[in-house]
């Protein structure tokens, strides 16, 4: 008869991983929660946060849907989804490729920048508060931009290597 394997314990760096993972999962739950809360104080209820990220983050761009998984854009599965509603709501303009007619290319309106333009203001106001109040240095958010932006790259050849 087989004995069972004693139970490995974690260490102490695997506990901080892991609650450093489950801090991120609740930053951006948290960031989508806070643009929500902006947009029914100015009364903008036709564009959900996840939509106004995608407008943040496309900016000046012209992309197509492809791209914007690609540069990092967007992180969601539903991007055909959330693409027609911005288009529908007037926030983007949408063309079909001459090359290719199954590629639509996307670039935001005056209302689209506009609403960029709000997100960036309220985003602009957050980092000016956390260093006023003392939460963060401009230095410790280059730190740890730094270190996301190695975390990133770390997850990023993980990714390659699979295949």
């Amino acid at each position: 008869m087989k004995k069972p394997e004693e139970a490995q314990v974690p260490s102490p760096v695997f506990a901080d991983y892991l609650e450093f993972l489950g801090l991120i999962e609740r930053l951006h739950r948290l960031l989508l929660d806070v643009i929500k809360d902006e947009f029914e104080r100015l009364g903008i209820l036709e564009i959900n946060p996840v939509q106004a990220l995608l407008l943040y983050n496309i900016a000046e761009n012209e992309v197509t849907a492809g791209e914007l998984k690609s540069r990092g854009y967007y992180q969601g599965s539903n991007v055909s989804y959330n693409l027609k509603k911005l288009v529908e709501a007037g926030y983007m303009h949408h063309q079909r490729s001459e090359i290719d007619r199954r590629s639509v290319r996307v670039r935001l309106t005056p209302k689209g920048r506009a609403l960029r333009q709000t997100v960036s203001d309220l985003f602009e106001r957050h980092a000016t508060g956390l260093v006023s109040r003392h939460i963060l240095s401009s230095a410790t958010l280059v730190e740890m931009n730094d270190s996301l932006r190695l975390i990133e790259r770390y997850w990023a050849d993980q990714i390659r290597y699979i295949y």
